[in-house]
């Protein structure tokens, strides 16, 4: 089973599944002042400066994935340790389920047919797996609400809403949208609890249950 498949496969499975294929239309980010644009970019920059401190991280909750009008939904858990991270994907009816770890030493992918794979770069083992190209070394900073590395990934784009949090987050060709966030405070710092990513036909809906390792 490719991954494709298996995705669509989910649509029975989750939460998410009754509206995997109706993605929410984007979200128009409000006109600031100066005034505001200015204190929105230090309060981001200083949430930047608290999450570069807090290296290893985790989020569980549940993906609506669609793609050309098809779609389907599943509970996905994300595992991150400074450069290296584990994401796996279930499907709690069929029991299906695959996962993706990267490290130094490269990348392995388990759960679809054909076995075990393995290579230098995740983003380049899905495609090779699947024939989708998905971003998996930017998700990290974009799960967060950051800009993934400029020089890697191409110049971002940010747009702030009216709480001065990022709303929507454009790079690499995908627009991020960010729809709920949890509160700052308690040494904790806000983070996003509803993710909508697009680019083209594909979409991604995130709505994450717990955020693990975000307090210092």
């Amino acid at each position: 089973m490719t991954l494709l498949r298996f995705l669509f496969t989910l649509a029975c499975a989750g939460a998410l599944a009754a509206c995997a294929t109706r993605p929410l239309p984007p979200v128009a980010p409000p006109l600031l002042d100066a005034a505001d644009r200015a204190r929105a970019e230090a309060l981001q920059a200083e949430r930047a400066q608290a999450l570069a401190t807090m290296p290893a991280w985790s989020l569980t909750g549940r993906a609506a994935i669609t793609r050309s009008g098809k779609g389907g939904s599943g509970r996905i858990e994300w595992h991150q340790d400074g450069g290296a991270f584990e994401v796996a994907l279930a499907a709690p009816v069929t029991r299906q389920s695959w996962r993706l770890a990267v490290d130094s030493a490269g990348a392995r992918l388990e759960g679809l047919e054909g076995g075990v794979r393995t290579g230098p770069d995740g983003q380049a083992l899905l495609f090779e797996a699947t024939g989708l190209e998905v971003p998996v070394d930017a998700l990290g900073a974009w799960l967060r609400g950051l800009p993934a590395d400029e020089a890697v990934h191409g110049t971002a784009q940010l747009a702030f809403g009216e709480d001065l949090l990022p709303l929507r987050l454009e790079q690499a060709g995908w627009s991020i949208d960010f729809r709920a966030w949890r509160a700052a405070g308690d040494g904790r710092p806000g983070l996003p609890l509803r993710i909508d990513a697009r680019r083209g036909d594909a979409g991604v809906r995130l709505v994450v249950d717990a955020w693990g390792g975000t307090e210092r």
